[in-house]
């Protein structure tokens, strides 16, 4: 197969290969002067193979490093959108691998980054373990980043006395509505009770100021 033309792409460091039947490969620089690339280049079928191969293993690995570098991801996600991009099972581990020594990949830290956006948020454990488990972290890592959870006790003080605006928590319907909403949230009914119980005993800190001293 004859390369008729070889031209720089629209992506930065990326060349296009058209050939004679037609059609057009995407190629990066590294191909281009492992395979000597250049118009009127005639490549063999086992060579068409090869550089086919090879591009589409270096586009997935520059794709995989421009999402890491913009979002985190765990894994067992990025091992995910590898597969999708039509990674083999070798590649895909391979490239989890060298992602995770080149520090792109740290499903440590990744548990732990989870942990306070969410816990930001205003969501508690359940919540937190369920997005856990959908993002594939390892069990004993997310246990370890749960440990730091701070104290629900002021965020679910401070909601209830929004939502209730001093009212009475008398009301089953409003309670009801609005233990439904603090579960949904991911906290576990013991301290939605607790947290209750200090609303109508008075003992929740009025807003703004928590953690002041009498």
């Amino acid at each position: 197969m004859r390369i008729l033309e070889l031209k720089p792409s629209r992506a930065a460091g990326r060349w296009q290969a058209v050939l004679e039947d037609g059609s057009s490969l995407q190629v990066g620089e590294s191909e281009v002067l492992a395979f000597s690339l250049y118009a009127g280049r005639e490549l063999t079928d086992w060579q068409l193979r090869e550089l086919t191969d090879q591009a589409g293993r270096s586009r997935r690995r520059e794709r995989a490093i421009d999402l890491l570098s913009r979002k985190p991801l765990s894994r067992r996600e990025m091992a995910d959108r590898l597969r999708r991009w039509g990674a083999d099972e070798e590649e895909t581990q391979a490239l989890c691998q060298r992602m995770e020594q080149l520090g792109y990949l740290d499903d440590e830290a990744y548990a732990l980054r989870l942990t306070r956006y969410y816990t930001g948020k205003g969501y508690g454990v359940r919540y937190l373990r369920e997005e856990f488990c959908r993002r594939g972290v390892p069990r004993h890592l997310w246990e370890r980043a749960m440990e730091e959870l701070p104290d629900p006790a002021p965020f679910l003080d401070e909601f209830i006395r929004k939502r209730l605006g001093g009212a009475p928590a008398d009301d089953p319907r409003e309670l009801r509505r609005l233990s439904g909403a603090l579960e949904r949230r991911g906290f576990v009914w013991s301290d939605i009770s607790a947290a209750l119980d200090r609303y109508r005993r008075g003992e929740a800190c009025p807003a703004g100021e928590e953690g002041e001293e009498a």
